[in-house]
This record gives C-alpha cells, sequence and structure tokens, in this order.
C-alpha cells in the first residue's frame, strides 16, 4: 500500500525564519508585512481578513528573527482601521513598523559613523 504523503502546511517560525534567509541571502531586501497574514482576532481591520492566520506574537518572533538580512526598505500594508473599532489592527500595524525599522537598523551598511 502506497502511503500519500500530506503537504507540509505547518512549517513552524524557525522553519519559516531558515527559508527567509536563505532566500534573500546577503542581497538586498525590500520587505512587506501584509497585516492580513495575522489572525483577525489580533488584526480585524483588514480588507482581507484570513482565519487561521498568524497570531501577533508568532508575527513578533518571525520578525525579530530575520534581523541581520540586508534590509534596504520596507513598508506595512492592509492596515484598514475603519475596519476594526477596537484599534487592534493599527497597534499591530505599529508594532510592525517598529519590528522593521529595527530590522534595518541592524542592518550593518545602515549605521553612520
Amino acid at each position: 500500500m502506497d502511503v500519500v504523503k500530506k503537504p507540509e502546511y505547518k512549517i513552524g517560525n524557525q522553519k519559516a525564519i531558515e527559508m527567509i534567509k536563505e532566500r534573500v541571502g546577503n542581497g538586498p531586501a525590500y520587505l512587506t508585512f501584509d497585516i492580513d497574514c495575522l489572525d483577525p482576532a489580533f488584526a480585524p481591520g483588514t480588507g482581507t481578513p484570513v482565519w487561521g492566520g498568524l497570531s501577533s506574537g508568532q508575527a513578533a518572533i518571525l520578525l525579530r528573527d530575520i534581523a541581520g538580512i540586508n534590509m534596504i526598505g520596507g513598508d506595512v500594508v492592509e492596515v484598514s482601521p475603519s475596519y476594526d473599532t477596537s484599534g487592534a489592527t493599527a497597534i499591530a500595524g505599529a508594532h510592525a513598523v517598529t519590528e522593521l525599522l529595527c530590522i534595518w537598523g541592524s542592518n550593518s551598511k545602515n549605521k553612520r559613523a
């Protein structure tokens, strides 16, 4: 009997981080953080909420652990505060921007003497 291997949907943060760093390598990278990768429980104010997305904690770990890439720019997209009366999406977006700035700042090529 042949065993059909199911596709791997859950690779985990560490594997995702390894894949990102491998793909980017040392080349210049522009990093876009799409807020609708977060589960709507953490960011309901987006045009395309997707059930089963990342938690804000998972996103923070992922962003923090890719520090060291040669990030030359980045953005946060799909934040739509008008769809979120709680303000959680704007807060998540602000945290994502902070993490992107930290990644950019950790790049030694962006530091001034």
